[in-house]
């Protein structure tokens, strides 16, 4: 991915504060008029919060249409519904406590459609005792695993049966199923169409089955980023991609057919030239995600640099122009994977017209806010 740094510029730069995460309204815009664009109606589209977790994010998404979300924690989902979203589905399977806190969020909202994902027997037993009794039925979808070996469970007679118990379980009511594919990551988007045709003819099969036995399935939700434009071109089905929304050096490197703009950028000073053909940046794991190996960010400005330690507040580069850049200096930088990396900043830095304006608190950031 070929990335100008001009876009990442502020004329206020010398009073902020390093390092931080800046976001950029008008390009996350226009990436959402893109998924729009793609889906082909905002209504197929549940995308992801997980992401970003800012309130205000999923506000704009309610004003272009897009009134469905998904979400990874209770502490999202809870965001999302006080933002404006209409439906709001859990994407993990709610266990332990996690079943009652859910069921408490959904009587607090009542104007909000929650849905959840089940996979297991026993998990469904305790979300229909902490659901039974209330006012309304909590919509459950059955996740089924499509081959990423995370969860959900395999396509066939078990996950027949546990889609009908769904149907029976008092206080829940079957809400359709959940396929994630988040393992395809082709580069061409023929190889990924490919990829995924097994699986969705399987999902489509065990549907079909549903249906035949008598049972709702109101919806299919397909897939994450990648997969987007493999499922965007099937009708009848929800698209939840999340990623897309800010965009990352790492999907735009490895997913070329995908037209969306970086739209959050790391600003970052340099603190120290430790000798020659090396800077030090205050750029540490605390600030920028760091599970992959490097590049964990990518730097316009520094296109050969070479990470050569990364700590907790420091990261080391290699570079030929180290001697063009003094201590001081202001770099800036796309993330690798940008959604743990908004989870490392409690707040966001918001930038229009070339200079920062405003600061939102990531909310939901929390592992829970008030349930």
């Amino acid at each position: 991915m070929s990335v100008d740094a001009d876009w990442m510029r502020l004329a206020d730069e010398p009073a902020l504060a390093t390092p931080t995460l800046v976001v950029f309204p008008e390009r996350i815009e226009e990436n959402l008029r893109r998924m729009i664009a793609r889906a082909g109606d905002p209504a197929r589209l549940r995308p992801h919060v997980k992401t970003h977790k800012l309130p205000a994010l999923v506000a704009l998404q309610v004003r272009l249409g897009i009134t469905r979300c998904k979400c990874a924690t209770i502490a999202e989902a809870e965001m999302a519904a006080g933002a404006g979203a209409a439906e709001v589905t859990l994407a993990a399977q709610p266990v332990g406590p996690n079943a009652g806190r859910l069921v408490e969020l959904a009587r607090a909202f009542p104007a909000v459609r929650f849905s959840t994902l089940v996979d297991d027997p026993g998990a469904l037993a305790g979300l229909s005792a902490a659901a039974a009794g209330g006012a309304a039925m909590l919509e459950v979808l059955l996740d089924l695993d499509v081959g990423m070996g995370r969860t959900g469970i395999v396509p066939g007679p078990a996950a027949v049966d546990l889609y009908a118990a769904i149907a029976t379980a008092p206080g829940l009511r079957p809400g359709g199923l959940h396929a994630y594919d988040g393992h395809l990551r082709q580069r061409v988007l023929e190889e990924r169409v490919a990829a995924a045709a097994p699986a969705v003819a399987r999902v489509d099969a065990m549907r079909a089955e549903l249906v035949a036995r008598g049972l709702p399935v109101p919806r299919v939700v397909w897939g994450g980023t990648p997969t987007f434009p493999v499922h965007a071109r099937r009708p009848g089905v929800e698209l939840s991609p999340g990623t897309c929304v800010l965009w990352d050096a790492g999907y735009g490197a490895g997913l070329p057919d995908l037209d969306f703009l970086p739209a959050a950028a790391l600003l970052t000073r340099v603190i120290s030239r430790p000798g020659t053909g090396r800077l030090c940046l205050d750029l540490g794991h605390k600030a920028v995600a760091s599970e992959m190996p490097h590049p964990r960010v990518m730097f316009p400005e520094l296109p050969d640099a070479l990470a050569v330690t990364h700590s907790e507040e420091h990261l080391v580069l290699e570079t030929a122009r180290a001697a063009d850049f003094p201590v001081g200096t202001v770099l800036h930088g796309i993330p690798w994977h940008i959604c743990p990396t908004v989870a490392l900043h409690d707040r966001v830095l918001v930038a229009r017209g070339g200079r920062t304006v405003e600061r939102w608190p990531v909310v939901a950031r929390a592992r829970r806010l008030n349930f």
